[in-house]
């Protein structure tokens, strides 16, 4: 197990990382994707969403006797943001500083990990947001589609700061978070990603960008429901342009001082 003992034991530091990865039903690559955040010294916090019992077993195997993993179980499927938020709460209440997001599915590249630590380390209270690059395997409806939500969110923000909120590789300040997610609960599905980038920056949160590759693989299993998510994400735009609008003066005034300073 992860245990709290270990970077609470030290008071001293300021930058003690995990990993959180939320998993349903993608028992063929999780090891692979743990495994592999271990290997770069990353404490690693799964968390299981409702999934069925196939996977269930493999992910008893995969944390057996291992102090690297640690295994949270949801009772049933929430759906992502839900999944992350158990994690972000269990990683904030065992003392950890920082946690690394990163899908269970085989779509984002471990090796740069060292990455997205060295960004945070330099600067910890930033968010560092992985900015996709892709092969030819992303289908091209979700390419494309992705700038409409760029669009928005440089609209949500007034800046040009996020340069992609929806890809699930990101590493975060898990008091800023935690102090947000207190405040108003983080979307349960899909929207999740987004929505989390935009509160945080308007929280004032520095954003980092780290260029990472990205691949959807052959026969890969994913949960984007094209009308369900597309629905939420619509929803969430509205909410967000909308709750830009009373922060807009602030948003600006920091984009000027910012520029002048």
């Amino acid at each position: 197990m992860v245990g709290p003992a270990g970077p609470r034991a030290d008071a001293a530091r300021s930058f003690s990382p995990c990993a959180v990865v939320p998993i349903y039903n993608h028992g063929r690559t999780i090891a692979a994707t743990a495994n592999a955040l271990a290997a770069h010294g990353l404490p690693v916090l799964i968390v299981d969403d409702g999934s069925n019992d196939e996977t269930r077993r493999i992910l008893d195997d995969l944390v057996a006797g291992r102090d690297d993993l640690r295994l949270i179980r949801q009772p049933s499927n929430g759906g992502k943001g839900v999944a992350l938020s158990a994690g972000f709460r269990a990683a904030h209440q065992a003392g950890y500083t920082h946690v690394l997001q990163i899908d269970a599915d085989g779509q984002h590249d471990p090796a740069d990990v060292p990455r997205f630590l060295a960004e945070a380390e330099a600067a910890p209270a930033a968010m560092v947001c992985g900015c996709p690059v892709y092969d030819e395997s992303i289908p091209k409806a979700r390419l494309y589609g992705r700038y409409l939500t760029h669009a928005c969110v440089w609209l949500e923000t007034l800046s040009f700061d996020i340069k992609d909120s929806m890809l699930g590789y990101r590493l975060y300040p898990l008091a800023a978070t935690c102090e947000e997610m207190n405040r108003k609960p983080f979307p349960p599905r899909m929207d999740f990603d987004t929505e989390v980038a935009v509160r945080l920056f308007w929280r004032g949160v520095p954003v980092r960008n780290v260029p990472t590759r990205v691949i959807y693989p052959e026969n890969g299993l994913s949960h984007f429901r094209m009308w369900r998510d597309n629905a939420r994400i619509t929803a969430m735009h509205t909410r967000l342009l909308l709750g830009m609008l009373p922060r807009a003066p602030r948003l600006l005034y920091r984009k000027l001082t910012r520029k002048t300073a």
